[in-house]
């Protein structure tokens, strides 16, 4: 899933970014209003991470603008503490208000009451459990398991994995996984796509019976159950 962080405190926003992309999240960083507002109403994000004071566009503003036209979930963050400015933020449309500091475990939790929560309010066609053959992902409680047996993943063995699931029966190029899992541009000399899917396939295929995740050669990887 993939979150956008609107937060002008430069060390607080690595922090969250850091700690969110370890939690299996996808994070876009930005440090203005103006280029908040442009990436939240231009971009494809499940949650926006929202603070209340921006250079160039306030959160409060920017939070009127955005719901204009789109309803995707907001957490607002803020040093303002006052029960007027938690009230001002919630009528203007923020889905839940968390004052500074906090706690990282805190915004956590909330972050996945809210996705649940509009997940299955507004996403009613996606199931919150991804699977093929006797492979199953939890996207909600984050765990994937295959016949029963619990699989450990890292936060980018988790994406990768619901990418494929999203996206099973489709050939998926390096390019489209790096894109995707990495967000990032992919480079021909980088083996990271590779170094991914072999640790995926030792964990999820190698002690099973019928191998999953198949390479397409000369194309990319596919995901799908083969007799």
């Amino acid at each position: 899933m993939k979150i956008l962080l609107i937060e002008d405190e430069v060390k607080l926003s690595e922090y969250l970014r850091k700690g969110l992309g370890e939690a299996g999240y996808n994070v876009n960083v930005v440090h203005n209003g103006v280029d908040g507002l442009h990436m939240a109403l231009e971009g494809s994000h499940d949650l926006v991470i929202l603070d209340g004071m921006l250079p160039g566009i306030d959160g409060f503003t920017l939070l009127t603008a955005l719901r204009k036209t789109r309803q995707t979930p907001v957490l607002m963050l803020t040093a303002r503490v006052s029960v007027e400015d938690r009230v001002r933020g919630l009528q203007t449309g923020a889905d839940d208000y968390l004052v500074k500091p906090f706690a990282f475990s805190e915004l956590c939790a909330r972050v996945q009451v809210l996705l649940r929560r509009t997940h299955g309010a507004r996403d009613a066609g996606e199931p919150t459990v991804l699977g093929l053959a006797d492979l199953e992902l939890d996207l909600i409680r984050r765990k994937a398991s295959r016949a029963g047996q619990h699989i450990e993943l890292t936060a980018k063995e988790f994406l990768l994995l619901a990418l494929f699931l999203r996206r099973k029966g489709e050939v998926l190029s390096r390019t489209e996984i790096a894109e995707q899992v990495w967000d990032m541009n992919f480079d021909s000399d980088t083996n990271v796509v590779e170094v991914a899917i072999r640790r995926l396939r030792t964990k999820m295929d190698v002690n099973f019976d019928k191998p999953l995740l198949h390479t397409v050669r000369g194309m990319g990887y596919v995901m799908e159950e083969r007799s």
